[in-house]
């Protein structure tokens, strides 16, 4: 693989070339419904699993098959998995199986498992799944000791196979499941839901409906509830937190101020599992009869059922899933028989591993408390990031009267900064109608630093920023311009306008600026006020945040073209395409789209390479080309390799040269094709985690200038110049974190506008395993059993769960 070995550090690195699995089998099932990624999880364990040097075994039919044994169990091959990534549903098949529930049917499944000397089971699935596994995982030795004493097996295979390991994987579109905060499949599933509603947007538009969308959810409001905070619906109806009583007053006298302002239209969100306060079912057809009734609105019901567990696997459900088959495998390798059945899942940007019947409990735990009728229990219960959706989409949608709002006399202004990406007008939204709340007078600044300067500054409004959150690009325009050269006239515009806070939604050029103006400060004083930056590119090359606005939505246009691209190479068989993607100097794209695509390799500026690292690739891939079509039978054979490449990766080996170098290579045993992605990166809706992303944070920013402003207000005027209140707010790992430009300068890489530390680098090892490459992988964030919290930490200003 391309790229030089980092150089060898004396730490307490962990690496998984220590972890071995000769000797061992593995077998991996899908149960229950089906999510999109489930595929993606089931290459990542059968590629990780023989890349240690495991058998592994598909059990095709969930525990059905486990159950029948038979052709049900099948070893699988490196091949079996090939093509699999983009495809949706599972292609191992699922099914609901009552005989496992028996204990003569759990007798039948150990006894097909000792049969193949299986006793390491990875189980794709929800909490019923899991469930399942856990109690035969508790049963596994007394199963054992009555196969022998039937006779079915020897006391040989009895000790070979003493101890089974489970490892659950959550696969679920309702994202209902405790201790994860996205499981595999929900946002391939709000993909589906804000394709229709987008639709939907544009016919309710022309004839002034109101439309009634009924979304999955029988337990779970997930779904309707972060679809209608990425859609900005006028009313969303959830199990976990029923209306108060007398919402149907309360409704349809906030649909109808809403038109009465101007809006052509109203989307009103149902989940299938919606109550009252006293139980009673809310169907769609009950909220459309109602509309209809007392405000005589033409009203249509759209339900969207299976659709949102169809079509092809988001960007992030194939990144979840193979990152989490991964882990599955390397926690299979250490378990032991004191480990407790564990289910790897993702809590912010990290991987974690957590006790299975804990997660259960919790989960069982949020239906009790719905139930009882312990609404805001149940909130809490379903976790941070829950609680944080509800909260968004409280404080967003409900318009507070003039009279009710705090005067609070403080100008607050929104501005973008950089390239266009996909989010940064649901952020913009987001921040406005939050500041308005909040009491501020808004104001929008067009065309970036240059706008500022010319005084493109005007107060903007509550119903302005309606229907923003799915328009791509930016609707208030942005430029590059840096504020340097045009201070005096920057620093005139914010006296004219009395400006006391400034929001900044942008990327690396907004992080250069607002640097610039932390330090004007010493001979500016219209710059001391609070500065917040949103980091907002394609590229994600801002200091500070592991996630950038737009990146998301750019991954998953990435990530469509090379379905298409591979589609079109389909019945030619042997074509590598080298793809170019955006990024400058910044890997992320190609790297992560690369993971999501299933790259075979990926050429990036941080990881170097010279032309015998090139010339391995070639060789690389001229081996796996022969070698899979000579197999034949049974395997399916390379069609095409995708190869990424950075734009700016090396000023030399451009597109071009891999190209023809590929191309004169590879003659006689494949053909090559490229492929420049261009702006079709930058363009497009805005996916549902960048509507979702982009509105939290800046609804969190605007609370964080407030606080600011307040803070700072003294002697009639505000005056803020600590390295404090010039920020920005970025995601860590775990948590969302307010951290000032002054000390996000020493990490950063200003010449390449990177920082000088990147987390996705970590993910390259990843990429390389599951092309078939030898690499060194490092597992010390993985292996750490942690344990669901209930008790949280009171929030803190500076950071809290996303």
């Amino acid at each position: 693989m391309a790229g030089a070995s980092a150089p060898k550090r004396q730490d307490t690195r962990k690496f998984f070339e220590n972890l071995s699995g000769a000797g061992k089998s593995i077998a991996v099932l899908t149960s229950g419904g089906d999510a999109q990624g489930m595929n993606a999880a089931v290459r990542a364990v059968v590629r990780m699993g023989i890349y240690v040097g495991a058998k592994v075994y598909f059990i095709h039919e969930g525990y059905q098959g486990m159950v029948d044994g038979g052709d049900n169990i099948k070893e699988a091959k490196w091949e079996s998995v090939s093509s699999m990534l983009q495809v949706g549903g599972t292609v191992i098949g699922s099914a609901r199986c009552k005989d496992f529930r028996t204990h003569e049917g759990r007798l039948k499944a150990a006894h097909n498992l000792v049969q193949r000397d299986i006793t390491n089971l990875c189980v794709i699935g929800g909490d019923g799944s899991l469930t399942g596994a856990n109690l035969f995982r508790e049963e596994w030795s007394s199963l054992l000791e009555e196969l022998l004493q039937q006779g079915l097996i020897d006391e040989e295979a009895t000790q070979r196979n003493s101890e089974l390991h489970i490892v659950g994987m959550v696969g679920s579109i309702d994202n209902d499941f405790c201790g994860t905060d996205m499981t595999i499949g929900t946002d391939s599933a709000l993909h589906r839901i804000i394709e229709v509603v987008d639709a939907i947007m544009t016919t309710a538009q022309s004839h002034q409906r109101t439309f009634v969308l009924e979304v999955m959810g029988r337990h779970c409001g997930y779904l309707a509830l972060v679809s209608a905070l990425a859609c900005g619906a006028d009313w969303v109806f959830i199990p976990e937190m029923p209306p108060e009583d007398g919402w149907e007053d309360n409704m349809c006298q906030k649909l109808s101020e809403i038109r009465s302002r101007g809006s052509r239209l109203n989307i009103i969100i149902v989940a299938e599992g919606a109550t009252d306060r006293q139980g009673q079912h809310i169907t769609s057809d009950f909220v459309k009869d109602l509309v209809v009734r007392r405000l005589g609105f033409d009203t249509r019901v759209t339900i969207l059922g299976h659709v949102q567990r169809g079509g092809t696997p988001s960007a992030f459900d194939r990144i979840l899933a193979s990152r989490m088959g991964v882990e599955a495998v390397l926690a299979l390798l250490e378990a032991s028989a004191n480990t407790p059945a564990c289910v790897v899942s993702l809590v912010g940007n990290q991987a974690v591993r957590l006790p299975l019947m804990e997660c259960v409990q919790m989960t069982q735990e949020v239906q009790k408390a719905m139930d009882e009728k312990k609404f805001d229990e149940a909130v809490r219960l379903r976790g941070r990031s829950f609680e944080n959706n509800l909260s968004t989409y409280r404080l967003l949608s409900f318009r507070k009267a003039d009279s009710e709002l705090p005067n609070s006399s403080f100008n607050v202004a929104v501005m973008n900064v950089g390239a266009p990406a996909a989010g940064m007008n649901a952020a913009v939204r987001s921040a406005v109608r939050v500041g308005i709340t909040e009491g501020h007078k808004m104001f929008a600044v067009n065309d970036g630093f240059e706008g500022f300067y010319k005084g493109q500054i005007k107060e903007i409004k509550w119903g302005d920023v309606g229907g923003w959150t799915g328009q791509g690009g930016s609707l208030l325009g942005t430029k590059r311009t840096l504020p340097g050269k045009h201070l005096d006239k920057i620093a005139e515009q914010m006296r004219i306008h009395n400006i006391n806070a400034l929001l900044v939604v942008g990327g690396f050029e907004a992080f250069e600026s607002i640097l610039q103006l932390y330090v004007a400060r010493a001979d500016y004083e219209e710059f001391c006020i609070p500065m917040c930056i949103l980091p907002a590119t394609i590229s994600n090359n801002v200091p500070g945040t592991d996630l950038s606005l737009g990146a998301d939505t750019s991954l998953n246009a990435i990530v469509e073209t090379c379905d298409r691209i591979k589609q079109s190479a389909s019945g030619t068989k042997r074509r590598v395409f080298i793809i170019e993607t955006m990024g400058g100097y910044c890997g992320y794209l190609a790297t992560v789209g690369g993971l999501a695509a299933g790259a075979d390799t990926v050429y990036i500026y941080e990881e170097p390479f010279d032309i015998r690292d090139l010339q391995a690739n070639v060789e690389h891939l001229t081996e796996k080309m022969k070698t899979s079509i000579q197999r034949g039978t049974g395997a399916q054979p390379v069609a095409l390799v995708l190869c990424f490449r950075n734009e700016n990766c090396n000023e030399n080996f451009t597109t071009d040269f891999i190209y023809q170098l590929y191309s004169e290579e590879g003659r006689g045993v494949f053909d090559c094709r490229k492929n420049i992605l261009g702006h079709m990166q930058q363009g497009g809706a805005p996916s549902p985690f960048d509507r979702n992303f982009g509105t939290k944070i800046a609804a969190k920013a605007m609370q964080w200038i407030t606080r600011t402003l307040k803070e700072s207000y003294k002697g009639g005027r505000v005056f803020a110049n600590s390295e404090e209140t010039a920020c920005l707010l970025g995601m860590r790992r775990r948590t969302l974190v307010f951290q000032p430009v002054a000390q996000l300068r020493d990490e950063t890489d200003f010449v390449h506008r990177i920082p000088k530390e990147q987390w996705w680098l970590k993910l390259r090892p990843l990429m390389k395993i599951l092309a078939k490459y030898k690499t060194s992988y490092d597992v010390s964030d993985s292996g750490q059993l942690e344990h669901v919290t209930r008790v949280r930490p009171k929030d803190s200003n500076t950071s809290t769960a996303i």
